[in-house]
């Protein structure tokens, strides 16, 4: 296939699935991760493959890394996938604000700059791809996780503005906005919490990561390719 993607956060249950199944489609990858490189060594030892082309470490949430990550960025990219992100939970009151910078940092200047530095190729091109793993409560918004509820409704309207922008450049632009979904980010919840949750989303399970990689690598393939400024919803009707 020969395509290289960039992933942003792909040591994450979601973005390590996602790294997963681009592999076996095809595609060559660049791996971003910024703590958990042992999940960045096992999928390279699962998959035992000389497609993985990099692997970066950075800090998103700091203005001095992400220049740092942008210079180390020498290989050309076709595509771009942001699965990064932290959750943060608790009053809006109780938010010191080093939280609230370093969490517009992570999930709204990085993907900016990161897009801004990618982008002229891409133009260049006359092809390319960008896609966001959101959240539904970018949507909908959810009490005691008003700050990630924000930078999430952020990275929605990045994606239906910029879409606009740069559709005449043959670029597309789309997000997909996952629902409950089986990952450590929902460690901090307690089982009768599972439960509850669960028994609100008709399909009555959680999501699986391997469900949010195929969607992407449906939105990454040409037969997608009138899909723009989308944030597509996969949540099992919750």
């Amino acid at each position: 296939m020969g395509e290289n993607v960039l992933i942003i956060g792909a040591s994450g249950d979601i973005g390590k699935a996602i790294a997963e199944r681009l592999l076996h489609d095809g595609y060559q990858v660049l791996l971003h991760y910024n703590k958990n490189k042992e999940k960045i060594d096992e999928l390279r030892q699962e998959l035992s493959t000389d497609s993985v082309l990099a692997v970066i470490q950075a800090d998103l949430s700091s203005n001095e890394a992400i220049k740092r990550f942008l210079a180390e960025m020498v290989l050309p990219v076709d595509y771009i996938v942001f699965a990064s992100g932290v959750a943060q939970f608790g009053l809006l009151q109780d938010t010191p604000e080093k939280v609230m910078d370093d969490m517009l940092t992570l999930h709204v200047k990085a993907p900016w700059m990161i897009t801004k530095h990618l982008l002229p190729r891409m133009i260049q091109q006359k092809r390319g791809k960008i896609i966001f793993i959101t959240s539904i409560w970018g949507n909908i918004g959810a009490s005691n996780e008003v700050i990630y509820s924000s930078v999430k409704g952020a990275q929605n309207s990045f994606v239906k503005a910029l879409a606009k922008e740069v559709a005449p450049s043959g670029i597309t632009v789309n997000a997909i906005s996952p629902g409950y979904i089986e990952t450590k980010m929902n460690g901090h919840l307690t089982e009768d919490e599972k439960i509850s949750i669960i028994a609100d989303i008709p399909l009555n399970r959680a999501g699986l990561p391997s469900e949010i990689a195929h969607s992407v690598s449906f939105l990454l393939d040409e037969r997608s390719s009138y899909i723009q400024g989308e944030i597509i919803n996969i949540s099992g009707g919750w």
